[in-house]
């Protein structure tokens, strides 16, 4: 487990990292989802403006397969240089194939071809520049394939209990030690979406961002909440809104 605070007189950028942000228009539980307003802004502005301040950044793309997100990821800066093909779009399409997709068209038409990629989903608004910037230096002091963000469990497995056919109450995990207050559980983490950063070369070759040598980034609750749900949406609006009336304050 490694935390990291970024320092920018801490390291020196060594090769290209490109950002990619995928947004595809369709969305089941929030219509709309990508660009929805939060707070004054489309959800996916607030990754976007993130990726764009942070300083290792050399270029930041939309992948979608929506003219409507296209024009947004435009407007507030990022590039589109082209339009998801509607196959790699589908509700059931792993969350790798349009990123695999978008390093080989980078390629094929421009002939670019990054270090690292750094997938930034814009469900995650609370991620800063910092937190980029953070993930880029771990991954190159520890000679990292990859680095992904997690954040520590809100309710711990050990905890959790499962409810068989029969309606009884049974452990999820079962543990030869049982734990009786909190402070004795053993740290776990959960992915929090975030941020995934891996080598180009890679993600090319395994096709996966975790290897023997995916590290991880840990970021705190505030900043972890992933927008899936309405409920999600609702929190974030409450949060951005207070966070704004702070910073005129």
């Amino acid at each position: 487990m490694i935390t990291t605070h970024y320092n920018r007189n801490d390291f020196q950028p060594k090769g290209r990292v490109l950002g990619i942000v995928p947004a595809r228009g369709g969305s089941k539980a929030i219509h709309r989802k990508n660009i929805v307003v939060v707070a004054g802004k489309p959800l996916i502005a607030y990754t976007i403006q993130a990726a764009l301040s942070a300083d290792h950044i050399d270029r930041v793309i939309v992948s979608t397969d929506s003219q409507e997100i296209a024009k947004v990821a435009r407007a507030y800066g990022a590039e589109v240089p082209f339009l998801r093909p509607p196959e790699l779009a589908r509700d059931d399409t792993p969350g790798i194939v349009p990123i695999l997709h978008a390093i080989n068209w980078l390629d094929e038409h421009e002939g670019y071809r990054p270090d690292h990629v750094m997938v930034l989903q814009p469900t995650s608004p609370f991620r800063t520049a910092a937190d980029i910037e953070a993930v880029i230096q771990l991954a190159r002091e520890r000679q990292a394939d990859a680095v992904v963000s997690v954040c520590p469990v809100h309710r711990h497995p050990y905890w959790m209990k499962k409810i068989t056919e029969d309606g009884r109450l049974t452990d999820f995990l079962t543990t030869d030690y049982a734990y009786a207050c909190r402070q004795e559980l053993p740290s776990v983490y959960a992915l929090n979406g975030a941020i995934y950063l891996v080598r180009r070369d890679v993600l090319l070759k395994r096709q996966t961002f975790y290897t023997e040598r995916t590290y991880a980034y840990v970021m705190p609750p505030e900043r972890s909440l992933d927008i899936d749900t309405p409920w999600d949406l609702y929190l974030a609006e409450l949060i951005l809104k207070e966070m704004m009336r702070h910073e005129r304050d």
